[in-house]
């Protein structure tokens, strides 16, 4: 492997590792706030109904906040500091808060106001069970600003990120999760004696943790040189060089809104708590995710974006292909670890309190299918970022309704036998889909790329991954019977198959001669004699 290309993986490398240690802590927490949804609520009613309403600001979150906006932004952004020095470029950031916060205000305005209409459009089912309806539509209005919250946050974190800052954005969410937990807790034991269900403290905690979410990170803003001022210049070149590259995506990504419309709309008609189900599982899946798809795709962004700027194409395939390399190198054990460990993974981290064994034995089964596209997953994260900073988003467009297209017709063809199962198998097989098509376009776009190579490292890696897959299933189970079945001895057993599947999996992949395999082994070794 050259030089560069060595220094490339390094950079990419030490950047996703700092967003993945707090992106870890997020998870953890992340996975604590289902934990007290699991105990108090369990799967069913209350919860299903929470669901639906935090998921409709959700929706437009992914438009206005971690989606189109954030990599339009952060490509422009990138580029005004290369040409245009930081003064034009700071006014451009004052230009797109204030655009944002006129927008996205209007918006949570007229969601708050319509929320009966999208809670019966989105599950018409609810309608069904006395009240549930009118659940899932008072938390819809309570956290409808939750959207702005989060966009204002995403926008100071592309800020943050392009000015090479990325530990304490990407722990902004950890502090989101806090008063998520906290407060959402300490109201949901207040709310009953106010008249409400004990979940509604839940909705206006995650108010709370959007507020924490945004607050921790302005400190930093000002520390690399922002200073707000009140800008308002719609025909701005840079706003509208990021509406050109947003609005195209924002169609794209509608696709994705229209997938979880899909998905909830059909989980609504399945057996009660199968929302509940699909949300906890996909929370499990999401820490995997987050930790490597998103860390590599937070990372890469900025890197693909200079080369871009300068049209130094060898450079950016280069930095795409190691951020992919890695990618595989991490999820693909990641994802057979979940199928093969399902089961008392889901029972260790939720089956307390109201949390049954039937729920976590359809969580369960949701997750191992989830975990059936992790890698597709982390790969189009990665993917979609270079043709935003190749200034295409006709492909990604593209791309996205082939998913949504894939994704109706495999749910169609088995949700009657599979029922909520049938929505999460189909969610990863048409994200595969999508994978497939965007890198046969992207080998188009950019003039080629090591296909053959990226194909024989997945094969390899693929391979080490089912065998350690296997052996932490058997070790588990060995450990499982030795030390019995107690609180104490499940948390050892899981923790022993984990541990030792990770050592088996890094002794297989070392001999398998993958450069950025080696590379990332000389990065850790490393970052453990500087600390």
């Amino acid at each position: 492997m050259n030089q560069p290309a060595v220094n490339q993986t390094e950079k990419i490398a030490r950047a996703a590792g700092t967003v993945s240690v707090a992106v870890m802590a997020s998870r953890v927490l992340g996975l604590v706030r289902e934990q007290v949804f699991a105990g108090f609520f369990g799967a069913g009613f209350a919860f299903d109904a929470f669901v639906v309403a935090y998921r409709i600001p959700n929706l437009l979150r992914d438009l206005f906040a971690e989606g189109a906006l954030s990599s339009a932004f952060v490509t422009v952004f990138t580029d005004y500091q290369q040409r245009l020095g930081m003064a034009r470029t700071w006014r451009l950031a004052n230009n797109v808060l204030a655009c944002l916060a006129l927008v996205v205000g209007g918006v949570v305005l007229a969601g708050m106001f319509f929320s009966p209409h999208l809670v019966g459009l989105m599950a018409p089912d609810f309608s069904q069970i006395p009240g549930k309806t009118d659940l899932a539509t008072l938390m819809t209005r309570i956290m409808c600003p939750f959207l702005l919250l989060v966009s204002l946050a995403a926008v100071v974190m592309g800020i943050l990120n392009a000015e090479g800052k990325f530990f304490i954005p990407s722990l902004a969410s950890s502090f989101y999760n806090l008063g998520a937990i906290v407060g959402g807790l300490s109201l949901s034991l207040i709310a009953p004696r106010l008249g409400y269900h004990p979940i509604v403290g839940m909705a206006v905690g995650t108010l709370i943790g959007g507020f924490l979410q945004l607050a921790v990170q302005l400190p930093l803003l000002g520390r690399v040189g922002y200073k707000p001022q009140w800008v308002l210049e719609f025909r701005e070149p840079g706003l509208l060089r990021i509406m050109k590259l947003m609005l195209p995506a924002v169609v794209g990504l509608s696709a994705t809104q229209i997938n979880i419309f899909i998905n909830t709309f059909y989980a609504s008609g399945c057996q009660q708590g199968s929302l509940s189900w699909l949300n906890y599982a996909y929370r499990l899946f999401h820490l995997p995710m987050g930790l490597f798809g998103v860390a590599l795709m937070v990372a890469t962004l900025p890197v693909v974006s200079r080369h871009a700027a300068v049209r130094d194409l060898p450079a950016l395939k280069g930095a795409f292909q190691s951020s992919l390399i890695l990618a595989l190198l991490l999820t693909l054990p990641a994802a057979c670890g979940l199928i093969f460990l399902a089961r008392p993974i889901v029972a260790l981290i939720y089956q307390y309190g109201q949390f049954t064994p039937l729920d976590t034995q359809q969580t369960a089964g949701a997750l191992a299918l989830y975990a059936v596209g992790l890698a597709a997953f982390a790969g189009v994260k990665i993917m979609v970022p270079v043709f935003y900073a190749l200034d295409d988003t006709r492909v990604p467009v593209a791309g996205s309704f082939l998913t949504v297209a894939a994704n109706l017709l495999i749910i169609n063809l088995i949700i009657g036998p599979l029922q909520h199962l049938a929505i999460a198998l189909s969610t990863s097989l048409s994200i595969m889909v999508n994978l497939i098509f965007l890198s046969a376009m992207l080998y188009r776009k950019v003039g080629g790329f090591s296909a053959g190579k990226l194909l024989a490292t997945l094969a390899k890696l693929l391979a080490v991954s089912l065998v350690m897959g296997l052996a932490v299933a058997g070790l588990h189970g060995l450990l499982t019977g030795w030390l019995g079945t107690g609180l104490a001895a499940r948390s050892f057993s899981l923790l022993g198959a984990i541990l030792a599947g990770i050592g088996l999996y890094f002794l297989m992949a070392a001999r398998l001669g993958i450069p950025e395999f080696t590379e990332l082994k000389a990065l850790v070794r490393r970052a453990g004699n500087r600390g």
